[in-house]
């Protein structure tokens, strides 16, 4: 997920030093034609132009490290300057690129296609899987085959190959992987493989062959997962899932030297804060830009643009005003949810920590977080408790490539205390309460060897957190069972609570924390924002702009454990939340409850689903006693006590806060907020502003009477981006106001990662 970004060095300027694009040729030529004429002043012209370069070599050394790193679209597809002149940050032709900090090329570049396919190593197969069957073949017969399409099967990749006339011994590939194993028989296959396909373009990518590296630890630690005493444990325990062995004698060892969890989760973490919090407002004012840009492409034939795309030239092609970007109040340690991944690190030890990479990629590799600058300490604590007790489990560690095994993930959830801002330096002696749940996948393993497994990692965590100086808190221990191929579990998979002490009765698996100084019940696999402190801010900006008032309706869309509808309810008439996960709305209904909030109602369901009827039962001047409410029937607990009235009760302000999950907003969601004309303002809270792009070009594009219906067997829709279908969307959108975008606010939830919350007030 993330991409790394490393300082540049200060020696890699720009072509002519400046920052500047290097004049043409012919403009050289005709300055000098003559070469006689000797220019007035030259030796002025020279001093001056010496301490030009010298200033501006300075100032080139504080701009952005990315700078002029990528050819500039514009300049791509047109072969001219863009409009943003002298400013624009990328690069206007080849002898202006730079170097990328990674130490590679824009891969659009002449530089780039100039490079040697043979010099290209994919480093981000950091574990790939040795396919004979005998185990002794050798490894220089074995090939990784990196790149092919997501959903070929084996039986895909050898058909490829036949069609080829490449002769291998086997192949097959990964579900869910984008990459195969190919062995040969003999060298000459090999390199006529090689010579044939490395390269070769296959769907919109360049097929690479790379070595299939050994796993020379898989042996040596292969006894020790055996148990003596289940079939089943030595059926499954066999260790495929590891990384690769990094010393000087395994292939590639040397590209993968220096990566670690650090580079892979906190990619911006070598960056000052103040340099991460620019860097992330450059980035969301390129996402306004698109904004506008797609959105005018949006607009129907023969329908003036709103005024909003007019205006947009007039403030650099915003969509709106950016108002700036608030800082976290906790740089460090701020996350009060970690999701730890149980796998193998690079020399093949038992890890509890994050991947190295993008498992689709073929990384596997798992590494600690004691690196990682946004886990608090006692997150990394309970990571280390779990890696030492893993080392003598005699259960299987989760084969990512199998998919069999045991252990797979380790969930910390931290509770805080009520109260200010804690100290940078102790911000964890402000946790009050810890809720642990280890993910496990129970397929064919004995019940009884399970329960007595379970009762020593109790233990465990238990003696270990009362040994640590400081003692650290654990108020819950939560084991999810679940058989997926991802380790994102579904809402309805089976949760046990095991008892801190024998003889103890279970605790109610639930821990809180406070925002606002309201009390929140968080359940284990309920959503609740993963920087609290920061949290506060992003709530309040909400608010403030949604202009609440005593006859307010709210809509709070995507509402989780109802945090942002309970925090502002004491400011509007009644507050209606729709969530879908079943435990973040019980979760809900008790934080009215405990805060003493009588005017929320919490809706368990889909939001596409109950959206429509939802803002047609409260935006209805009359009583309707016809109107079907979904979720009357299917969570008819869900209703508060004085429902009953709730349609003879109606507002003059009826607002929608959405705070969608990454992908963003259903497309009948969007529809249902665009076509009731009776919503006159939505605030968007996005974790993503990709997704934001898409549903606001949906929102915000005047419609017109000539809808058009999409070609059903036209699939090029596949291959189209998000932008790209939200534009074809808006095509088909009924006849209705568009929003328009007011303005904007980035809140930096995320330090040290290339993340940040967006949030944008659309009104009409």
């Amino acid at each position: 997920m993330a991409t790394e970004t490393l300082n540049t060095p200060a020696n890699e300027s720009t072509s002519n030093g400046t920052g500047e694009p290097n004049p043409p040729e012919n403009f050289v030529t005709a300055s000098h034609s003559s070469p006689d004429a000797k220019p007035p002043g030259e030796d002025e012209q020279g001093e001056k132009r010496k301490r030009t370069e010298s200033e501006t070599d300075e100032k080139t050394a504080s701009v952005h490290p990315l700078w002029k790193t990528s050819l500039c679209s514009y300049f791509r597809r047109t072969g001219a300057a863009c409009s943003h002149g002298e400013t624009c940050r990328y690069a206007h032709g080849e002898a202006e690129l730079r170097l990328r900090p990674d130490n590679t090329w824009d891969p659009t570049s002449e530089k780039a296609k100039k490079l040697k396919p043979s010099d290209e190593r994919d480093e981000e197969v950091m574990m790939t899987d040795s396919i004979s069957e005998d185990g002794l073949s050798d490894s220089a017969l074995d090939k990784c085959f990196v790149n092919l399409p997501i959903k070929w099967s084996s039986d895909n990749l050898k058909k490829f190959l036949n069609d080829q006339g490449i002769e291998y011994k086997s192949a097959k590939t990964r579900k869910g992987m984008v990459v195969g194993f190919v062995s040969f028989e003999t060298v000459e296959q090999v390199k006529t493989a090689v010579e044939k396909l490395q390269g070769k373009p296959i769907g919109n990518k360049n097929l690479k062959i790379v070595d299939a590296v050994p796993r020379s630890f898989e042996r040596k630690v292969k006894p020790s997962l055996i148990s003596n005493n289940s079939d089943a444990l030595e059926s499954d325990s066999k260790v495929e899932d590891g990384g690769l062995v990094n010393d000087d004698s395994t292939p590639g060892s040397s590209a993968l030297k220096g990566r670690s969890a650090r580079d892979a989760v906190t990619p911006l973490a070598h960056m000052s804060y103040a340099d991460q919090l620019e860097h992330k407002k450059k980035n969301i004012m390129q996402i306004l830009k698109k904004i506008a840009r797609n959105a005018r492409k949006a607009c129907p034939d023969g329908v003036a643009q709103p005024d909003w795309i007019v205006k947009s030239r007039e403030i650099g092609g915003l969509a709106c005003k950016l108002e700036g970007i608030i800082e976290s109040p906790l740089v460090n340690g701020y996350r009060n949810k970690c999701e730890f991944s149980i796998g193998y690190s690079l020399k093949g030890k038992p890890t509890v920590g994050f991947l190295l990479g993008n498992f689709r990629e073929g990384v596997t590799a798992v590494e600690e977080p004691s690196d990682c600058p946004n886990v608090s300490r006692i997150s990394c604590k309970y990571a280390e408790i779990f890696q030492n007790f893993l080392q003598n489990s005699t259960f299987p560690i989760w084969n990512r490539m199998s998919n069999t095994g045991f252990w797979r993930q380790l969930t910390v959830r931290e509770g805080r205390r009520q109260g200010g801002i804690p100290e940078v330096d102790c911000a964890e002696s402000n946790i009050a309460e810890v809720l642990l749940m280890v993910q496990i996948s129970s397929a064919g393993f004995d019940d009884e060897a399970i329960n007595v497994e379970l009762e020593k990692m109790a233990e465990a965590f238990v003696v270990r957190a009362k040994t640590n100086s400081p003692p650290l808190p654990l108020t819950v221990l939560v084991v999810q069972d679940h058989q997926g191929v991802s380790n994102v579990a579904p809402a309805d998979a089976p949760l046990r609570s095991l008892p801190l002490v024998k003889s103890e009765v279970v605790a109610e698996a639930r821990i809180q924390d406070y925002i606002n100084n309201l009390r929140f019940c968080i359940s284990p696999t309920a959503f609740f924002q993963v920087n609290t402190l920061a949290a506060e801010n992003l709530y309040a900006i909400a608010g403030d702009w949604a202009c609440l008032g005593p006859n307010t309706l709210l809509f709070d869309v995507c509402c989780g454990t109802g945090t942002i509808g309970l925090t502002l309810a004491n400011r509007v008439g009644m507050v209606v939340g729709i969530e879908m996960n079943a435990s973040a709305v019980a979760d809900a209904n008790r934080n009215a409850e405990i805060n003493g909030i009588s005017n929320c109602r919490f809706v368990c369901s889909k939001a596409e689903d109950v959206m429509g009827s939802l803002l047609k039962e409260y935006l209805t001047k009359e009583p309707d006693s016809n109107i079907d409410n979904k979720e009357e029937t299917s969570a008819p607990e869900d209703k508060s006590p004085d429902d009953k009235d709730s349609k003879m009760h109606h507002f003059d302000n009826v607002v929608a806060i959405v705070d969608p999950p990454r992908v963003g907003l259903h497309p009948t969601v969007i529809k249902a907020l665009r076509t009731h004309s009776g919503l006159k303002r939505l605030v968007y809270i996005s974790c993503n502003p990709e997704s934001l792009m898409a549903n606001a070009i949906e929102l915000c594009t005047p419609s017109t009477d000539k809808t058009e219906k999409g070609n059903n067997k036209n699939r090029g829709w596949r291959n189209m981006s998000s932008a790209g279908l939200a534009r074809q969307r808006a095509k088909s959108m009924p006849v209705s106001d568009p929003f328009q975008p007011v303005k904007a606010m980035a809140v930096d939830l995320f330090p040290h990662t290339p993340h940040c919350e967006l949030v944008m007030l659309l009104e009409r």
